[in-house]
């Protein structure tokens, strides 16, 4: 296994790099019958592209996608959907002058090391351009999701430092940070100016909330539902971290305070954030990415060339100065992949519980 496939049902392979012709995603496993068009999943893609903020990268691709397979009068048809993407505004003379030395905190060295050679330009495979193909077919699921009254948000929780103090989550698509608090976005543009003058980069949390999916979602014992959770938002290049519900916290309470209380009227609190025993249990399901700093910076660091001679490099190019805002998109899309998986995986089993 190549590692380029993920789901059991619902399965998506992902393909291309950053500098190469094009990036794109086989779907195979969806259900016919499906509306869906290519604006489906622009809308999506639009969200991904770089804002005009000083947080995003200057590479402008026009991210447009197009059907190659899989669907027939605007509808699928339960064939594998091919969609591409083709990369329109790539730039690769920054990365000729460091082609030789590994970038820190990049996948150049464990690339190099794996497979003997690698694509220097953009981080090919191991790019944050590779989550356009995921935000791509995290559309489609997020069509299937629709018709079950499941609904998949995602925001900025933190960036840079500065945490949102309230969720307001009609004004996340109102501001270039995707923040559901207006009071923080101020903020948050003036400390991310300060780091990009210093040529530096910043990190920051983003929180995925589930709501409308049903109890019993889920596989024991490998495949609970919040370690497939963990896997497809762990997948995400940038992310070093995620939790459910409260998470770490978890290990400085007593069974008093993490247990939810049940009443006939549901769940007391929320703790749990929607999963038991990695089985959905009809609540919020709550999710956090702990997302670090952008490693392309143009601040001198130290490294070692391909022959393991030392040397610095300053990384030129175009670069966002945090991942986040434009990785909230692509965490709702692996949330959205795992919860249509288990989806179509529940329907498979006859008895659906009292």
């Amino acid at each position: 296994m190549a590692g380029n496939t993920f789901g059991q049902v619902f399965r998506v392979t992902t393909w291309g790099e950053s500098h190469g012709k094009a990036i794109g995603v086989v779907i195979d496993g969806c259900p016919p019958g499906l509306s869906l068009s290519e604006s489906d999943i622009q809308q999506d893609l639009d969200r991904r592209r770089p804002q005009d903020a000083p947080v995003s990268t200057p590479r402008r691709e026009p991210d447009k996608v197009e059907v190659l397979s899989g669907t027939f009068e605007g509808m699928t048809t339960g064939t594998p959907i091919s969609l591409i993407i083709y990369n329109k505004d790539v730039d690769s003379r920054a990365y000729e002058t460091m082609k030789d030395a590994f970038r820190p905190g990049h996948g150049d060295f464990t690339y190099q090391k794996k497979y003997g050679i690698r694509d220097y330009r953009g981080g090919g495979r191991a790019s944050g351009r590779e989550t356009a193909a995921r935000v791509a077919a995290g559309a489609i699921a997020r069509k299937l999701l629709d018709q079950e009254g499941i609904t998949v948000r995602a925001y900025t929780l933190e960036l840079a430092g500065v945490r949102v103090e309230q969720v307001d989550l009609d004004v996340i698509d109102k501001n270039p940070f995707l923040a559901p608090d207006l009071d923080a976005v101020s903020q948050i543009e003036e400390r991310i100016e300060e780091i990009k003058e210093a040529g530096d980069s910043a990190g920051g949390i983003v929180e995925v909330v589930v709501r409308g999916c049903p109890a019993g979602l889920g596989e024991p014992v490998f495949d609970k539902l919040d370690a497939e959770l963990a896997k497809g938002v762990m997948s995400i290049g940038a992310v070093k971290g995620v939790e459910i519900g409260v998470g770490l916290a978890a290990a400085r309470m007593l069974g008093s305070e993490c247990n939810d209380e049940i009443t006939p009227e549901g769940f007391v609190t929320n703790r749990s954030g929607g999963i038991l025993a990695g089985i959905s249990n009809g609540d919020e399901i709550v999710v956090r990415a702990a997302v670090k700093p952008i490693s392309s910076i143009e601040k001198e660091q130290r490294t070692v060339d391909i022959n393991m001679k030392p040397t610095t490099i300053s990384v030129k190019g175009r670069h966002d100065v945090s991942a986040v805002p434009r990785i909230v998109p692509v965490c709702e899309a692996m949330v959205r992949l795992v919860i249509v998986d288990h989806l179509l995986r529940q329907r498979t089993i006859p008895f659906q519980g009292a």
